[in-house]
């Protein structure tokens, strides 16, 4: 009888890791941000770089284990392309250097990506719309395999 309460038990354990394992390529979102920019600039405004730490500092009391952090810059459709690769890349790389000196660990900061043109949230015809897609989205993940949850 004690054997096979153990059985059972061992069998709960391996069917919950299983679970675990399941959900490791599965993210909660904590938290998003966008980081404006003026037209040709990767330079973070200041009013930006405190919002960052406070959702860096938000992120880490919900549960630091298993967060990851995820920056995308993205360019205006005005202009080379080639430009705008570049811009959309030192645009993810200008943010990330701002959560790595927040105190974000490099393991839990994914690579920056350089989105270029790509994903436009506004029509490029105003300047308006052209000021909405020039920007860096902040994205705080949390692995639903590492929580448990």
């Amino acid at each position: 009888a004690a054997n096979e309460a153990k059985i059972v038990a061992t069998a709960g354990m391996v069917a919950a890791n299983a679970a675990r394992i399941t959900n490791l390529d599965d993210y909660d979102v904590i938290g998003s941000m966008a980081v404006y920019f003026a037209n040709g600039e990767s330079t973070v405004a200041s009013t930006y770089r405190h919002q960052i730490e406070s959702m860096v500092a938000q992120a880490k009391t919900v549960d630091a284990r298993g967060y990851v952090v995820q920056v995308q810059g993205y360019a205006s459709a005005v202009g080379a392309d080639a430009l705008n690769e570049q811009l959309s890349s030192e645009r993810a790389e200008a943010v990330t250097r701002i959560l790595q000196q927040t105190g974000v660990p490099p393991t839990n900061i994914a690579p920056p990506a350089g989105m270029g043109t790509s994903l436009q949230v506004a029509p490029n015809k105003t300047e308006k719309g052209q000021a909405e897609n020039r920007r860096a989205v902040i994205t705080i993940l949390q692995n639903k395999g590492i929580t448990g949850k």
